[in-house]
């Protein structure tokens, strides 16, 4: 209904709806009331007979007086005379004002075809009230000296009957309280008189508001279409003309009326999305991640369509099956990174953008359905136009939002415009990534070749403190530094912890046996020397605008710090830790002595974990070590899976 109002025909309609309504209104108004005024008129003329019988009864009753009966026949005469009118006076006033007290008029009072049904104002209920508690007071008091026995000497042959009425009796008492009577009836005519003055006022007022407001909304509409039509269009006309001179950046007011805002909103959002387009180009070159260009994809597209949740899918080794590399949300409980999900057959057919549904058999569109998301599209981003979809190095962009109806056909054609810009960006980033999680897995290749003792211990460890670091992230006092690119860092950067020991001597790193006091000495040092070389590499990357080595220069230094302070290289303790080692920590211990190594066996996991709980608090995080047993189901399927024999 409020967007009905904004069409320019919409308000004429209802400028003129209203204008006749104003009319229609006062004339209907005008006619009712003069039609209450026929009613006025039978209410006043009762109101006048009552004073006609009020008066009546008193001139009556002075006559009487002045040539009382002094015979029976008289007498009689009067009673078929004299008493007779009085008690019909009697009755009528009675009738008259028990109608306006019941604010009903019988047709016998009034002619009418239907009885009359009355409404007073204030004054008139008040003065209604005191006149008839007056009458049926005169009332009460006229019949008892009609009865009165002691009529007097006048009443000829009534005397010595008190059953007949004591006339002489009834006539001084209406001359004595008659004119009490006579006030009241006055003064109720007045009141209703004054009553029908204020209605006949009212229908003036009302007629001289109408033509003011009648006028008003005339003015009102002529300025109205002087400010939503003749306005808008000059500024449209200036509008134009900056843009034609090259202001791309210049907005044209939108006019609240419809028919002229579609005009100035396409273009508006045509000018709003080729700024948008640069904009978007700006900051995806700026950014240093993946997490970066999706961040950046998502704040810059939320400008022209519902986007709740944006991630990138990447073919896996199996085809049909596609991994999560990343995704950017506002939503709470969404995917797994990391995660493989199997698509529709169609998605690796296809360059066209698709709507996914949100079934069982469709994991992905189910799982961020049961996010909060409403619908969901997949956009494939080829990385060459020659190259199929579903191919390896291809991936998805999805984009999900919790607007059922977020992604109409216009939106989905602007989506599948854009995704020519996104895709350089990402292929960029993602390569990037790529390198480095590869220069990683070199690095940690290389320390453990030196290491025959290792076997699988890197892939296991970096396992454990992966989970373990995702339960922090869920429960406990460091959830809120834990998010999901600190999961991955910890994943990638886990197994360079003993990069360090690339520097040390073999004769001391291949040692079949304890090493003495100097020689441990020199191992001590690995986390110092894996440290400056992961730091030297961060510096590099600095330099050009990244940052990805942070976690893995934490992890390299600190990881045999101790959470009591006795551990090396620089004895620190607590928080002063690196949230990273100390989950690190926990991980490789426990893989340490679940592992069988040439001068050991393999420890159980109850007297493994029998140690952990014991060191909490000395050598590691108590929190740590309690997310690690709350993750311990995982941990043992990942030990099972990667037992080294």
């Amino acid at each position: 209904m409020i967007h009905r109002l904004h069409s320019l025909r919409a308000q004429l309609m209802l400028a003129l709806g209203l204008f006749f309504a104003l009319v229609a209104g006062a004339v209907g108004f005008t006619l009712h009331e003069l039609d209450l005024r026929r009613h006025d008129y039978v209410i006043l003329n009762l109101a006048g007979q009552l004073r006609v019988i009020s008066h009546t009864l008193v001139d009556q009753s002075r006559r009487y007086l002045a040539d009382k009966p002094d015979d029976k026949a008289k007498y009689e005469r009067d009673l078929k005379l004299y008493y007779q009118d009085l008690l019909a006076q009697r009755t009528h006033f009675e009738k008259i004002i028990k109608g306006f007290e019941e604010r009903r008029l019988d047709v016998e009072l009034t002619g009418r075809a239907d009885p009359l049904t009355c409404n007073w104002d204030s004054p008139s209920r008040s003065q209604l009230g005191a006149t008839a508690a007056i009458w049926r007071g005169f009332s009460g008091g006229l019949q008892l000296a009609l009865a009165d026995a002691a009529g007097g000497p006048g009443n000829a042959n009534d005397a010595n009957d008190p059953k007949r009425p004591h006339l002489i009796a009834a006539a001084e008492y209406i001359l004595r309280d008659g004119d009490e009577l006579i006030r009241a009836t006055d003064d109720l005519a007045t009141a209703f008189q004054r009553m029908m003055e204020a209605k006949l006022d009212l229908i003036r007022l009302t007629q001289w508001a109408t033509g003011a407001a009648g006028l008003l909304l005339l003015l009102l509409l002529l300025a109205g279409l002087a400010r939503q039509v003749v306005r808008p269009l000059r500024q449209t006309q200036r509008g134009f003309e900056r843009v034609a001179q090259g202001d791309f950046a210049h907005r044209v007011p939108v006019p609240a009326n419809r028919e002229l805002a579609a005009m100035t909103e396409s273009f508006n959002d045509l000018a709003d999305r080729i700024s948008s387009l640069f904009r978007l180009n700006a900051r995806i070159n700026q950014g240093t991640s993946l997490d970066d260009t999706l961040r950046f994809v998502r704040e810059e597209f939320s400008r022209f369509l519902p986007v709740d949740w944006v991630g990138v899918l990447t073919s896996g080794a199996i085809p049909g099956e596609w991994l999560l590399e990343r995704y950017d949300s506002q939503l709470a409980g969404t995917l797994r990174e990391g995660a493989t999900f199997t698509l529709p057959a169609v998605v690796g057919e296809t360059t066209a953008p698709i709507p996914l549904d949100p079934t069982p058999d469709n994991d992905l569109a189910h799982q961020l359905h049961a996010a909060g998301c409403r619908t969901t599209i997949v956009l494939p981003l080829a990385r060459n136009p020659a190259q199929k979809v579903g191919a390896s190095g291809t991936a998805l962009l999805v984009f999900a939002a919790t607007d059922a109806a977020a992604y109409t056909p216009e939106r989905i054609d602007f989506l599948a415009n854009l995704a020519g810009q996104i895709s350089p960006a990402l292929d960029r980033t993602v390569v990037v990534e790529t390198l480095v999680v590869a220069a990683v897995s070199g690095l940690a290749k290389l320390a453990e070749s030196r290491d025959p003792e290792t076997g699988d211990h890197l892939l296991r460890m970096a396992r454990y403190s992966a989970i373990v670091a995702e339960e922090l992230g869920r429960e406990g006092p460091y959830r809120e530094r834990i998010d999901a690119a600190f999961v991955r860092a910890i994943l990638q950067f886990a197994p360079m912890h003993d990069i360090g020991k690339v520097g040390i001597a073999d004769q001391i790193l291949l040692k079949p046996g304890k090493l003495d006091e100097t020689e441990f000495a020199e191992m001590k040092k690995h986390p110092l020397i894996g440290g400056e070389v992961l730091r030297r590499c961060e510096a590099q990357v600095n330099a050009l605008g990244h940052s990805i080595f942070r976690i893995g220069v934490d992890i390299a230094d600190a990881h045999h710090e101790k959470f009591d302070g006795s551990g090396y290289p620089h004895g620190l303790s607590g928080e002063a830790i690196p949230l990273a080692a100390r989950i690190v920590a926990v991980a490789d211990v426990f893989d340490a002595l679940t592992s069988k190594r040439p001068y050991k066996e393999a420890w159980p996991v109850d007297r493994a974990l029998a140690t952990l709980r014991e060191d909490a608090g000395r050598h590691f995080d108590p929190v740590v070590v309690e997310a690690f047993e709350r993750v311990l189901p995982k941990a043992l399927a990942i030990h099972a899976r990667y037992r080294h024999v």
